[in-house]
């Protein structure tokens, strides 16, 4: 009997992790994760707590649990990236953290010797490797908001397109808008050394962390203080090794760059190896090639990392534009200068804000009610939650409020009534 309760509260705590930004879709490889990552009492309190950020007094109100009590175990979760606590109005929310941006990067970002890792990467392994859970619950509709988007070298894009970048595009510009940074391990490559399926040469430390998102990872050990020089030293070094730029999804006060290689980072691999272009968010730039200027060296293909470029016979270079990134590392190894990027026909969607990309990606991942009746212990929230999610669910709905013509009033609403 208390075997099956044990695991009946880690269903609910998969359940309510899989209402958040990101689906996470239950299987006995979460149900091993969250064992390993909570104990039951945590995982209790996680069941009980709001969906969105809240205040350590709305959630003792919510719960029930005695302060100090709760103090205390919100203190351990924060400790391990299972919950964000954030400083906001004066006062720290605490926010449930999701599979992805939160568990998964949290927990391979942590390094010390009595650390389980090498277990935990094989966990998430397992799980995010595993087409139909975690890429199909996300990316098998053909939502288009995720948490990353592809950064363009600037120096790769055609003359004729240069006036029209912006700065939210541009690394070196989101570096200079601010004076916080800090680095950390990538998740993905730590994972991958856990592994031995590390291919690369590219170091572990590369994870940038900008402004006010400083402080939490600084706080918590998951990343150190970096000076703007570090930030600029760490780009010039991405470049050479050619690895891509993912951004925070986001037009203002972006939070991270990643500097992502082919081989070990799970976004791109759901891009090369699962067939799902829009883990990652284009930039609003696509490769394009001139034949007259190729001396069919092949340097582009072997530099793409998600294999968008292939050599056809007759010797010529073939783009596929379904997935192509708009991230200029293929231009960069080209010395020629036949490929090159430039602007996109369709427009790419880029939220403004993070506030923005969440209810963007709750409102396609069908999570969206969770955010606005966020009391898992009221009745009324729990009848709005199934009346509201069945509404917003419906394919006419979600395509009207994700739509040009209606996207814009939603958010505007939706960020008065927050």
């Amino acid at each position: 009997m208390g075997h099956m309760v044990g695991k009946d509260i880690y269903r609910k705590l998969g359940k309510k992790i899989d209402g958040l930004t990101m689906r996470a879709p239950w299987n006995d490889t979460l149900y091993r994760i969250l064992k390993e990552l909570y104990s039951a009492e945590e995982a209790e309190l996680i069941v009980k707590m709001p969906y969105g950020m809240a205040r350590l007094d709305e959630i003792e109100k919510v719960t029930g649990y005695e302060r100090g009590r709760l103090q205390k175990m919100l203190e351990s979760l924060c400790s391990r990236g299972l919950v964000m606590d954030v400083w906001m109005m004066g006062g720290y929310r605490y926010m449930i953290s999701p599979m992805v941006i939160g568990i998964f990067e949290f927990t391979m970002m942590r390094t010390g010797s009595d650390l389980n890792s090498k277990e935990w990467a094989r966990l998430f392994h397992e799980y995010l490797q595993d087409e139909s859970t975690f890429y199909s619950a996300n990316f098998g509709k053909k939502q288009k908001i995720s948490p990353l988007r592809a950064l363009p070298y600037e120096e790769t894009i055609d003359e004729s397109e240069y006036v029209e970048v912006l700065d939210y595009e541009k690394a070196t510009s989101i570096i200079e808008a601010t004076d916080k940074f800090a680095i950390g391990i990538c998740s993905c490559r730590h994972e991958k050394m856990h592994l031995g399926k590390k291919e690369c040469d590219v170091p572990l430390r590369t994870c940038s962390t900008f402004g006010g998102a400083t402080d939490y990872l600084l706080k918590r050990g998951f990343a150190e203080t970096a000076s703007k020089t570090e930030m600029l030293e760490s780009l010039a070094r991405s470049r050479e090794l050619g690895l891509v730029l993912c951004a925070d999804n986001i037009k203002k006060h972006v939070s991270f760059i990643c500097h992502c290689c082919g081989c070990c980072c799970n976004i791109l691999l759901g891009i090369s190896r699962f067939g799902y272009p829009n883990t990652v968010v284009t930039s609003t730039f696509i490769a394009s090639h001139n034949d007259e200027d190729c001396t069919e060296c092949g340097n582009c293909v072997e530099a793409c990392p998600i294999e968008a470029i292939a050599m056809v016979p007759g010797g010529s270079i073939h783009i596929d534009t379904s997935i192509c990134m708009g991230c200029g590392v293929c231009a960069l190894k080209c010395a020629t200068g036949s490929v090159r990027l430039v602007k996109r026909k369709q427009r790419v969607l880029h939220p403004e804000t993070t506030f923005e990309r969440i209810l963007l990606q709750c409102l396609e991942r069908g999570t969206l009610q969770n955010l606005i009746f966020s009391n898992p212990q009221s009745i009324t929230d729990k009848f709005m939650r199934g009346l509201v999610g069945g509404f917003l669910r419906l394919p006419p709905v979600k395509k009207a409020l994700m739509s040009d013509a209606l996207r814009s009033s939603f958010l505007e609403t939706m960020a008065k009534r927050a």
